[in-house]
């Protein structure tokens, strides 16, 4: 029995070894520009950041300590490389030609593939929305598919069907494009990652989380929780899962990093969202 029981727990070490423990992000870091105030592309009310500004979002970054960060509201690779430096991320942002773009860092060593852009949940390019950004990670065991995005604001809890506002109109056309991504994934049978800002607050009767989950169930990070950033909150980021990826997220891993700066000035200077987290154990070959 005791031979048995070596044999067993040496078993239970070598597959608990085999495997990779990766934390997955998402953080909208708001209007993260170079551009100066007044610039024609820039919102008047939008808040140019200091280099201190910078310098603290950095250090945000590092104590995020994240393997892959899904990025939103960022204004080309210089200003993503201020906060993510690049010797120890890589970056992929989307091709859109506006400030708002979004992107995915990924940690050095880890290696990636870049998919074309997912542009059917811009839409019409007169609305200005955003591509989701779109890449292959590869890991020893599996390879993990992740698409970031940020879906369009204004839209949080009003019904799809029959949507009487604009907002909620385009946030409805938006979902068709991702749930025929998800399906592509179903169809190769490819684990992935869906994250972002949704603007929107996913519950089991939310009409968007219910035409996601028709074409395959999805985990959700964030079910049941809300969020401590500026103040308790409903998520509207989220980190789905699908596939064999839904088994490889760790329970209770979920973390929401906090500013330690308060006030509406520290709101401005760093950002309205704070990232939120998940740990994934993907297994090993």
């Amino acid at each position: 029995m005791r031979w048995f029981a070596a044999l067993l727990l040496c078993l239970l070490v070598t597959v608990r070894a085999g495997a990779a423990e990766l934390k997955f992000a998402t953080w909208n870091l708001e209007w993260l520009t170079e551009r100066k105030s007044g610039d024609p592309a820039l919102p008047p009310d939008v808040h140019t950041r200091r280099p201190e500004d910078f310098d603290r979002l950095r250090q945000y970054a590092l104590q995020l300590n994240a393997d892959v960060v899904a990025l939103q509201e960022v204004d080309g690779r210089s200003a993503a490389q201020r906060v993510f430096p690049p010797d120890r991320y890589s970056l992929h942002l989307t091709h859109d030609r506006r400030v708002q773009r979004v992107g995915i860092a990924v940690r050095r060593g880890l290696s990636y593939d870049v998919n074309p852009d997912v542009t059917g949940i811009e839409g019409d390019p007169d609305l200005q929305l955003r591509s989701g950004a779109d890449i292959t990670l590869h890991l020893p065991g599996a390879a993990l598919r992740i698409l970031a995005v940020h879906l369009k604001t204004g839209c949080a809890r009003k019904r799809l069907t029959r949507a009487t506002s604009g907002s909620c109109a385009e946030l409805q056309a938006q979902i068709p494009p991702i749930a025929a991504w998800m399906a592509a994934r179903q169809r190769e049978g490819t684990p992935f990652l869906l994250m972002g800002d949704f603007n929107r607050l996913l519950d089991n009767r939310d009409q968007v989380w219910r035409e996601l989950n028709r074409v395959l169930p999805l985990g959700r990070a964030t079910e049941g929780r809300s969020s401590p950033c500026w103040g308790r909150e409903a998520f509207i980021d989220h980190i789905l899962a699908g596939g064999a990826a839904r088994s490889w997220i760790e329970p209770e891993s979920l973390r929401v990093l906090v500013y330690r700066e308060s006030g509406p000035e520290w709101k401005q200077r760093l950002s309205d969202h704070c990232p939120v987290s998940v740990r994934l154990r993907v297994p090993g070959d």
